[in-house]
């Protein structure tokens, strides 16, 4: 997390008073990949990097808010705020003020002070990390009061209609609802959820393979139309599927043949994996961490064969994980072809881990990967000025 009292001292200078803070973390998949569409199941964990929202009222109308990270400000008239995403680092702020504007929510005039530790880029979901933590910041100055999970919600709303990104409500609800030391298995399509256990002596470690395949975009949305295409024709069988949600295995080897064989094999990825993702929770309450990193590898491996989304990066990443002492389970996490894994770590080995992952990957790759130490973390929550936390709301 950064430096709380950096951060409240750079919005004192800044705007001449004492801040609230709020502070919402990032997110890493620990298993659950593109079942979030079809109404599935997913498995985030909150981690202690995140994003801090300092914020303190003002009497001008207006609505200033400052990036730290950027080294950044906006000024904007609390009445005139923009309609429309300009694709700058404040979109993520201002479309949650638009949403909550929608919701009859009153908005003061306020100063806003970013600032995050989230990294950029990596996968790790900042920017749902900065829309939870700007909506609690102003939610707690308004005095409005809000569910956590109308909260992920919203942000949700934020990014899919105003900044223009067509997100699950996975990262805003992990870093709503997250829990210390607690994985976080959602049901997307009813948005109930449990928490499930991570042992205290395992660390998340994510390795970042620098690699982004220029083709992800469009990747990305022929698996979602062959999903849909495999969907429809399950439907025709079974009226009663509305999503691969509703669908099993057993349809699939019944009706699989009359589908192209690429798109059988993007449905038998999201259909297992859905299996998988609460296999994998029930064995993180059990205990059972053999079962459950045999989980996160059978998941990289579907990922890789049958859903066609990983990259060799990932893979050697995934392959020198698996050999090294102490590593519980890994695959890789996010959107795919490229981007993160994730390694369950014995914590007493978690940096020789990282350092021989490191190693081994650049050797193999001549790629430098970076790699982050973590464990799950709260999710969001107001950080008063004495020491201690309270939870932001409940």
């Amino acid at each position: 997390m950064p430096n709380v009292i950096a951060t409240r001292s750079l919005h004192l200078e800044g705007f001449g008073q004492n801040p609230e803070i709020f502070a919402a973390p990032g997110r890493v998949n620990l298993i659950g990949e593109h079942t979030d569409y079809a109404d599935g199941f997913v498995m985030p964990a909150a981690i202690d990097f995140a994003t801090l929202a300092a914020i303190s009222p003002r009497t001008d109308n207006s609505i200033v808010i400052r990036s730290i990270n950027f080294e950044d400000e906006v000024n904007y008239p609390v009445d005139h705020l923009p309609t429309r995403a300009s694709h700058q680092w404040h979109d993520y702020t201002v479309g949650v003020l638009s949403v909550l504007r929608e919701a009859g929510v009153r908005i003061p005039a306020f100063s806003l002070t970013l600032n995050g530790d989230v990294p950029i880029g990596a996968g790790l979901s900042s920017s749902a990390s900065v829309e939870v933590a700007s909506m609690a910041a102003v939610l707690g100055l308004s005095g409005a009061d809000m569910p956590l999970t109308q909260v992920a919600q919203f942000c949700q709303r934020a990014e899919n209609r105003f900044v223009g990104a067509s997100t699950g409500i996975m990262d805003q609800f992990v870093a709503c609802c997250g829990a210390e030391d607690h994985a976080l298995l959602l049901d997307c399509r009813s948005l109930e959820y449990r928490l499930a256990p991570i042992p205290p002596h395992l660390s998340l470690v994510i390795a970042n393979s620098m690699v982004k395949h220029s083709h992800a975009g469009g990747e990305y949305n022929t698996r979602r139309s062959e999903v849909e295409e495999g969907t429809e024709l399950l439907r025709q069988h079974r009226p009663e599927i509305r999503l691969l949600r509703d669908a099993t295995v057993e349809d699939l080897a019944r009706w699989g043949k009359e589908m192209r064989p690429e798109v059988l094999k993007r449905c038998r990825h999201i259909i297992t994996e859905n299996t998988r993702t609460v296999a994998a929770a029930d064995a993180l309450e059990a205990g059972d961490l053999r079962t459950l990193g045999r989980l996160m590898y059978e998941a990289h491996a579907s990922y890789r064969d049958d859903f066609e989304a990983s990259c060799p990066e990932a893979d050697k990443l995934v392959e020198l994980a698996r050999h090294e002492p102490g590593c519980i389970g890994a695959r890789l996490t996010g959107g795919g072809f490229g981007g993160c894994t994730v390694n369950l770590v014995k914590s007493t080995v978690a940096e020789t881990f990282s350092e021989n992952l490191r190693k081994g990957y650049q050797k193999a790759t001549g790629i430098e990967a970076d790699i982050y130490l973590c464990h799950a973390s709260a999710g969001v929550h107001k950080i008063p000025s004495t020491e201690g936390e309270t939870q932001f709301a409940k």
